[in-house]
């Protein structure tokens, strides 16, 4: 990766977080801490990494991703539209009435989208299920996955990785947000998740933990996951904070979900101004 590359990866996922934040914004509520928190992540699987995109989607010949958080939606979607899957119009019709952009991913209404998520664990049971299927076909495409750490509160994530590690899902790759933060407070307050790499680790995973908003550590883990010759899952645990690159909702102790008042309202559509000429800068 040139300085260039690595620079167009930040300004991709500074896009993300602007429109992610324009579309919250005309919607008055949403999910934003942990919609911003993987904007980064988003930008170097959709700027770099994925095998995927409007042309070939249809096909099985590509790799997959799964948003298992699905509440971070707002962010996928801001990544999908900016890859080209479908209109402005489209991106602003989040949550309205007969919208095909529903709060959480729908694989039916939505393109771009490979699974439907919001009843958290499921959309790591079923990548799990997807990188199975690759590996009966020898298909040399991945499977990419990114859950919360809240998520992993749902005992089927564990069933799920015991099940990849026992069946050396070596295409496996998932990703843990772990902004240290879920819907009713602090992971330390609400379940003490511990030490999430040891965790896969244990359960037979190959693990990694990096700064989750540096573009070059999430390229360089990547490509070390996709070289390593280990026959073992890959997880990469993501130091993240939730609402990062928004100070307003940053600052916020709690910011999963937000209704804006009027007040709010106006700090965000200042963020979201500075985010837009920082863009055009």
């Amino acid at each position: 990766m040139t300085k260039e590359e690595t620079a167009a990866l930040a300004d991709l996922a500074k896009a993300i977080r602007y429109h992610t934040l324009v579309t919250l914004n005309q919607l008055g509520f949403g999910h934003y801490g942990g919609s911003l928190s993987i904007a980064d992540l988003l930008a170097v699987l959709y700027g770099r990494v994925l095998n995927i995109s409007p042309a070939n989607f249809s096909s099985k010949q590509r790799d997959h991703f799964i948003l298992s958080k699905g509440h971070a939606g707002p962010a996928l979607y801001s990544s999908l539209y900016l890859k080209g899957y479908f209109d402005l119009d489209f991106l602003h019709s989040l949550n309205q009435n007969g919208t095909r952009l529903p709060s959480h991913p729908d694989r039916n209404l939505t393109p771009g989208v490979d699974m439907t998520t919001g009843s958290l664990g499921q959309g790591f049971s079923v990548a799990t299920g997807l990188a199975y299927g690759k590996k009966i076909e020898d298909s040399p495409y991945y499977t990419y996955c990114l859950v919360g750490d809240g998520e992993l509160n749902e005992g089927q994530c564990w069933e799920a990785a015991q099940f990849a590690a026992h069946q050396e899902l070596s295409q496996l790759i998932l990703f843990v947000d772990d902004n240290k933060k879920q819907l009713d407070g602090t992971t330390a307050d609400i379940c003490q998740t511990f030490d999430l790499a040891e965790k896969f680790e244990a359960f037979g995973w190959e693990t990694l933990r990096i700064n989750g908003h540096v573009i070059a550590d999430l390229l360089t883990a990547i490509e070390t996951v996709q070289k390593s010759q280990s026959p073992k899952p890959k997880c990469i645990v993501l130091e993240t904070i939730k609402g990062y690159g928004v100070s307003t909702v940053q600052e916020m102790v709690h910011n999963h979900h937000l209704r804006l008042t009027p007040s709010l309202a106006e700090d965000l559509a200042k963020e979201a101004d500075r985010l837009k000429k920082e863009m055009e800068g």
